[in-house]
């Protein structure tokens, strides 16, 4: 049972994440939503290359978390809650 809780708020949490970087793309231009794209990149500049000879492997992450992300995520998980109860 708890397994199953696990990856329906996996599943919602990346609903949020797709849902909300698609609507802070959207709303960047918007000048009255504009607020909605604010948010914080991180992560690192360059990927970290590891070069075997036959083998050559690349590491890096970055993340940009925007208020949309945030509000989405929140949105989906609240949701989520309501749809699993009934």
């Amino acid at each position: 049972m708890r397994s199953s809780h696990f990856w329906l708020n996996l599943f919602l949490i990346c609903v949020g994440v797709v849902t909300g970087s698609m609507v802070a793309d959207i709303t960047a231009g918007v000048p009255w939503l504009s607020w909605l794209s604010y948010g914080l990149d991180f992560g690192t500049q360059a990927p970290l290359v590891l070069d075997l000879g036959i083998l050559s492997l690349t590491f890096g992450i970055r993340i940009d978390l925007t208020v949309s992300v945030i509000l989405f995520i929140a949105l989906s998980l609240v949701l989520g809650r309501l749809i699993a109860k009934k």
